[in-house]
Parts: C-alpha cells; sequence; structure tokens
C-alpha cells in the first residue's frame, strides 16, 4: 500500500470503512481537480479490492497482489483513451460491458476503473449506461472525473459521489516547504485552484516566471499600452493554463472592488480593479469562462484567433 499524500487521508479511511463493512456502492464517482493526485488514491482502492487476504487493504503477499504489482491481474480493468486527447470510445465501453457480465476468473471481486470519465464520447456514455443500472454481483465501477458538470446527468445520478476537496493554501504552501522546491508565492496554490501537485509543477517548471510576464502585458493592455496580438500569441502557446490564470486575475480584481484583499491573490488583482471597473471584469470573466470551455471541447478551433477576439472586446469595453 503506497504512502498517500496528506490531503488524500480523509477520503481513504472512508473508502476503508466502506469495504470493511462490505457497503462500498457498486458503482462509484470520484470527483477531483487535476493536480490532486488522485491516481495515488485509486491506485490504494484498487490494491485493497482485488486482494484476497483483507477486506479494506492490500496484504502486498497475496496472488492477487503479486498480480497487481505485475499489472496482470484478470479481475481488473482500467479504461481510458488509447491517446491523450482523445475520447474513451464505444468498442472499450462495449467490451468493459462484456467483462461485466462474465464470472470473476479468481472467484473474487471485478473492478472496472474508468479515468476520466469525460473523454466518453456520447455513445460510449450510453453504452455505459445499463451495466451501471444493473451491475452483476461483485463487480464494482469505479468513475473519475476532473469535470463532473460536463457528465451525463444520467451517468452521475447512477453513482455514489465523492469529491475530493483541495486543501486550504496554507495547508498547500506547509506540504510544498517539504518539497525542497525553494520560495513559493502566496498565489502560486491559488491559481492552481490549491491543487498541490499542479502548483508543485508550477513552481518547479518556473511558470512563475511566465505568469509575470502574462500579468504584466495584460495590465499594459488595460492601460491601453500593450500588444494585444503579442499578449493573444502568448496566451494561446498554452490555453488551458494561461487563460484559467488570467481567469483568476479577473475573478480577484472583482474581489478588490468589493474591499477583498488576501495574500493569495494575484499581485496585479488590485491595479487591474483600479483600471477595470467591476461590471466589466465580471461580464469579461464570464466571456472567459465560456471561451475556456469552447476551447476544451473544439480541439480544432484556432485559439490565437479567438483569444484575439476576446481580448479585442475586453478592450473595447475599456475604451467604452
Amino acid at each position: 500500500m503506497n504512502d498517500l499524500y496528506p490531503w488524500l487521508t480523509d477520503l481513504w479511511q472512508e473508502w476503508q470503512a466502506s469495504l470493511q463493512a462490505d457497503r462500498f456502492p457498486n458503482a462509484s464517482l470520484v470527483v477531483a481537480s487535476q493536480g490532486m493526485g488522485v491516481e495515488q488514491l485509486v491506485d490504494n482502492f484498487s490494491r485493497a479490492v482485488m486482494c484476497q487476504n483483507y477486506p479494506a487493504e492490500s496484504c502486498g503477499f497475496c496472488h492477487s497482489c503479486q498480480l497487481m504489482e505485475s499489472n496482470s491481474h484478470p479481475d481488473f480493468h482500467v479504461i481510458r483513451p488509447e491517446k491523450e486527447g482523445k475520447t474513451s470510445t464505444v468498442e472499450q465501453i462495449r467490451q468493459c460491458n462484456r467483462l461485466a457480465q462474465e464470472s470473476s476468473q479468481l472467484s473474487g471481486s471485478r473492478l472496472f476503473v474508468i479515468y476520466p470519465v469525460e473523454a466518453m464520447n456520447e455513445s460510449a456514455a450510453n453504452a455505459l449506461l445499463k451495466t451501471l443500472e444493473e451491475p452483476s454481483a461483485s463487480c464494482l465501477f469505479l468513475l473519475v472525473t476532473h469535470r463532473s458538470h460536463s457528465l451525463l446527468p444520467t451517468i452521475t445520478s447512477r453513482c455514489q459521489q465523492w469529491h475530493l476537496t483541495a486543501p486550504e493554501s496554507q495547508s498547500v504552501a506547509t506540504w510544498l516547504s517539504a518539497q525542497s522546491v525553494g520560495d513559493v508565492p502566496a498565489y502560486a496554490a491559488h491559481i492552481n485552484g490549491n491543487a498541490p501537485l499542479a502548483t508543485l509543477e508550477f513552481v518547479k517548471q518556473d511558470k512563475v516566471s511566465r505568469y509575470l510576464e502574462l500579468e504584466s502585458q495584460f495590465i499594459a493592455l488595460c492601460q491601453q499600452q500593450g500588444d494585444v496580438v503579442k499578449l493573444a500569441k502568448e496566451l494561446a502557446s498554452h490555453p488551458d493554463e494561461s487563460l484559467n490564470w488570467l481567469w483568476y486575475l479577473l475573478s480577484d480584481g472583482q474581489k478588490v472592488h468589493y474591499g477583498l484583499q488576501t495574500p493569495a491573490f494575484t499581485p496585479g488583482a488590485a491595479q487591474v480593479a483600479e483600471l477595470v471597473d467591476y461590471q466589466r471584469l465580471y461580464s469579461q470573466a464570464q466571456e472567459l469562462l465560456k471561451l475556456i470551455e469552447q476551447l476544451r471541447l473544439h480541439s480544432g478551433l484556432n485559439a490565437e484567433l479567438l483569444i484575439l477576439d476576446w481580448l479585442f472586446k475586453f478592450n473595447g469595453e475599456i475604451c467604452s
């Protein structure tokens, strides 16, 4: 059994209690932001379920545990996209459904981990529904998602939901201080949703410098001095993280308008609030969220052109 990250312990203990009492649901959905290390939790759970000796943890010595260690257990199945950024196909789910109707090869539990659930296309999701409705005996489904809002309601309604809550910023800072990564700015965890592993990568890869440069360029734009084309190009180079950072800056600026201020706020929040009124910050933050979702759902879109269009509209509202 692996040592767990400290923020996973509470949910793991809850799962262990359910396993010990033999009341863990047949279909479960765990909701966790990226960068929370949910994979570690799922690994511990999978090893515990498949162990032949103990109901709530892995002994590490039985035949099943040895098969899990060698990634060859015949009753343990992981369904995920064959390539990163692609979807899980309906054929993958149909194969999963067929296996779920068969008997356990080792006379124990069968476990299906589907990760991430939002990668299933609509046909695949619909194919999974009937199996979730009528799971066979000793068959568990553990679904993992980073975006529960994008799932079909018919999927979520058939699962017991478990939410992995992000730790407080101070807890993240305490954990990071033990990772020997040097100084960590107070806002680093904040703009990474307080996800510790995402924050760690943010610092280790010196994304601090990149964030500050983007923030500086955006503030210059608010002052009618920035190069909007250059900013659009840089935001489009990593739109998933860059636009998310920008959303936190706009969100913090709105809070400053209400007199709120914490050390974890983005460093430019007060200046943005001074340059842009609350209503414009609010409306443009909403438009930015729509843009982020649009780019996430449709990978073939011209990100730079769409970001440039949003920046022009943002700039236009400031000038009006």
